[in-house]
């Protein structure tokens, strides 16, 4: 495994675990379709949280966060209404992102609930 996805992948699990001790439950993790991917979908307070999980070792380009554009965001809306379709889910859905930034110390995780919608 390349050392991109390595980091990639350590960041999605900081990311899980992060959701686990926050009380949400984990439904799936790596859900495609096509060549579109859910990095974590995850279920708390009646909702469907799909999470995309942006991992760096530096800001020299942006933030993590920063990393999910529109197009980004257009896919990951694509997506849900996939996987809500297919397995009939009634609940509201929620995207939210978490970025991880590596750095001296560790890591910086940093948790945005609900950051765009479907609607923008």
């Amino acid at each position: 495994m390349a050392k991109t996805q390595e980091i990639g992948k350590q960041g999605e699990d900081i990311a899980r675990q992060y959701l686990l001790d926050h009380d949400y439950e984990i439904v799936e993790t790596n859900w495609r379709m096509g060549h579109l991917e859910a990095d974590i979908i995850a279920y708390k307070d009646h909702r469907l949280v799909f999470v995309e999980v942006k991992t760096r070792k530096n800001v020299t380009y942006g933030s993590p966060e920063e990393f999910v554009d529109h197009k980004k965001q257009k896919a990951y809306i694509k997506l849900a209404n996939a996987y809500v379709l297919k397995y009939n889910r009634m609940e509201e859905v929620q995207f939210d992102i978490i970025g991880i930034l590596y750095n001296n110390e560790g890591h910086e995780l940093i948790h945005l609930p609900a950051a765009y919608t479907t609607l923008g």
